[in-house]
């Protein structure tokens, strides 16, 4: 199916082809998280930036890059399964990501070794080697610092560049990199050490996505909370005014930018320090989303304490029914893990406890993952993979209950509702999200054909919509 090309090792030196005739064409696949995500959108702005053509498949590229995901077990596979596939149908393949800086047993490369053909290995983060990869191979078609940047083209959004998500909400990183080191997390030792981007650079990218259509702008890293810590909270500057580099304030200049495109903002990762209750009354004034994405991971003080995490659970419920006080539409989203190594059965209970008490909205649960290089795994007390995965079940039986129950209490509300698909203008009805559902991680709100046969639905805009019923994770609502 596939054009078979020739493979060349990454010792190999390769002799420069003649100029193409054509702009070449790089093939991409993006896997893992939207902070990876972020940057396979760096990437494929440079590489538009210079003339390349992409494409969402191998047939035809002239390389392919594939930006690869290593936390878990189960995405170090899909990982490496892709790579194998894109040798098997391209043979020209550039790797960055996380898993391209994960070490096998020996301390070599963990990628070179299982596909030694591999043109060159990256770590994430990492838009320059990988640039300097694709021009080792594919030269540059034309010379940036003569020829005009492309005109911008249906995904390319001005100064925010290419953005693989729908046109009507885009995901922004604030900053790369976590400070903590979470016995069960190797990603510092992917990604490094908290960096945060200055706090012009991050306000720019928001207004050139909101003057592009963006409705919905997704605020992610990996501790959100801790934006501006390694900077010491300096000042910046956007649009000549000074600006504090930390999350109180970038919340409210980004809610500023937002409000003339009537958008939303919502804020992902969020560690649930005490700064954040500063957060809540925009969240209460409806200026941001009153949503917040809190990896709480567990409830029993003795496991966060095994874990390394933050906090405790005596405080963690503290400080809910404190966010909730101050802004009573709060929906909290978090993850946790069950079976952690040690974890007792009223340890167990306890998380159980917490969820009921703490009535989370939507909660995911990991059935804890021996993660290769995780200082967790050294600790006593490993569970068996079934009792992992039944605590894992019992978990989610009573996260589903608790969440069925919340959405239950909206039937009958009014809610904003933001239209993601609208076939035939929405004479069928169409899916939407409330402010309560992030993109692909949450439920979905079902919307019924409209009334009035004049009334239409548009992906990318807002809709009033009157809940009726629920089915499962999602709501049923009537356009108004």
């Amino acid at each position: 199916m596939h054009e078979n090309r020739a493979m060349t090792s990454p010792n190999d030196t390769p002799t420069a082809p003649a100029a193409p005739t054509r702009a070449p064409t790089v093939g991409f696949v993006s896997l893992g998280c939207p902070k990876a995500l972020t940057d396979s959108e760096l990437i494929l702005t440079q590489l538009r930036a210079e003339g390349y053509e992409t494409s969402k498949t191998y047939e035809g590229a002239d390389l392919v890059i594939v930006n690869t995901c290593g936390f878990i077990e189960d995405a170090v596979k899909e990982s490496l399964d892709t790579i194998g596939e894109a040798l098997a149908a391209n043979g020209r393949v550039i790797v960055t990501g996380c898993l391209g800086a994960k070490s096998a047993d020996d301390g070599g490369n963990l990628v070179s070794q299982v596909h030694p053909k591999v043109l060159a290995v990256t770590g994430p983060h990492a838009t320059q080697k990988v640039m300097d990869a694709v021009h080792r191979y594919v030269p540059k078609p034309h010379d940036p610092f003569v020829d005009l940047v492309p005109e911008a083209r249906a995904e390319f959004r001005g100064v925010a560049g290419i953005k693989l998500t729908p046109r009507h909400y885009a995901y922004l990183k604030i900053s790369e990199g976590c400070n903590h080191r979470c016995t069960f997390c190797i990603i510092p030792s992917l990604r490094g050490d908290l960096v945060s981007r200055p706090v012009g650079d991050v306000l720019t990218e928001a207004r050139a996505l909101f003057e592009s259509g963006v409705k919905e702008l997704l605020i992610v890293s990996q501790d959100t909370s801790a934006y501006g810590v390694d900077l010491k909270y300096r000042t910046g500057f956007f649009d000549g005014q000074p600006v504090k580099t930390r999350l109180l304030e970038l919340c409210t200049r980004l809610a500023d930018l937002a409000e003339p495109f009537g958008a939303w903002v919502r804020l992902h990762y969020v560690y649930p320090y005490p700064s954040v209750d500063d957060v809540l009354p925009l969240m209460a004034a409806g200026r941001v989303l009153p949503y917040l994405d809190v990896p709480f991971q567990h409830a029993h003080p003795e496991v966060l304490k095994r874990m390394k995490r933050p906090a405790s659970g005596e405080r963690n419920l503290e400080r809910l029914a404190r966010w909730r006080e101050l802004c009573p539409p709060l929906v909290v989203r978090s993850t946790f893990i069950a079976g952690f190594p040690g974890e007792t059965e009223a340890e167990f209970e306890t998380l159980l406890d917490f969820i009921k008490e703490a009535e989370i909205d939507r909660a995911g649960c990991f059935a804890y993952s021996p993660v290769k290089g995780a200082t967790a795994n050294e600790l006593p007390g490993m569970l068996s993979a079934e009792v992992r995965e039944e605590r894992r079940a019992r978990f989610m039986a009573v996260a589903e209950a608790v969440s069925a129950a919340k959405l239950q209490r909206r039937v009958g509300a009014s809610m904003q509702v933001l239209v993601d698909h609208a076939p035939a203008l929405g004479r069928k009805g169409g899916i939407g999200r409330s402010y309560a559902d992030a993109p692909e991680i949450d439920g979905l709100v079902r919307l019924l054909p409209p009334e009035k046969a004049s009334r239409t639905l548009k992906v990318g805009e807002f809709v009033r919509a009157r809940i009726v019923a629920t089915e499962g994770h999602d709501l049923v609502a009537q356009p108004l």
